[in-house]
């Protein structure tokens, strides 16, 4: 019972702490909240549709984005999916299943100097072209992986 009551009390401690740091101006909680939400973009029925809303209209081909997916997933309901952008300067990478009913699965955006990596689980609904496309100086590239999915996970 005395070690439920100490647990209670640091937890109110620590929560204190944060709650006058927080008062005091010294966190900024608004800075760790994700770059507006692309509201068009992850409704968007269509890759092309996606791609518009991100500005992606005109991409070009790289090698310099690699993609590790597998090539047959068991399991669509969580597709493991591994992304590292070598294209100098990204400053953001986007995911797309293509034949999912909301192709825009993920948005990302690299403050400077951080690695454009981004490990993630998605739902494929049934194989398809993953695309992945980083934004790096105003110009956007792009890479296509093929996964296929063996049982479906978008409510297939």
């Amino acid at each position: 019972m005395d070690e439920a009551r100490r647990t209670v009390l640091r937890s109110a401690g620590a929560t204190g702490v944060l709650a006058a740091a927080l008062a005091a101006g010294l966190l900024k909680p608004e800075r760790a909240i994700a770059a507006s939400w692309n509201k068009a973009g992850f409704d968007a029925k269509s890759a092309v549709d996606a791609l518009k809303s991100i500005g992606a209209g005109d991409t070009k081909e790289s090698g310099d984005i690699v993609i590790e997916a597998p090539q047959i997933a068991e399991n669509g309901a969580v597709v493991p999916i591994e992304i590292t952008s070598k294209v100098p300067g990204t400053t953001a990478l986007a995911v797309l299943i293509e034949k999912n009913p909301f192709p825009l699965t993920g948005q990302f955006r690299f403050m400077d100097g951080a690695l454009p990596f981004v490990k993630v689980n998605v739902k494929m609904g049934e194989s398809s072209i993953v695309r992945v496309v980083a934004e790096a100086g105003g110009k956007y590239y792009t890479a296509t992986k093929e996964v296929k999915v063996t049982i479906g996970g978008c409510g297939g």
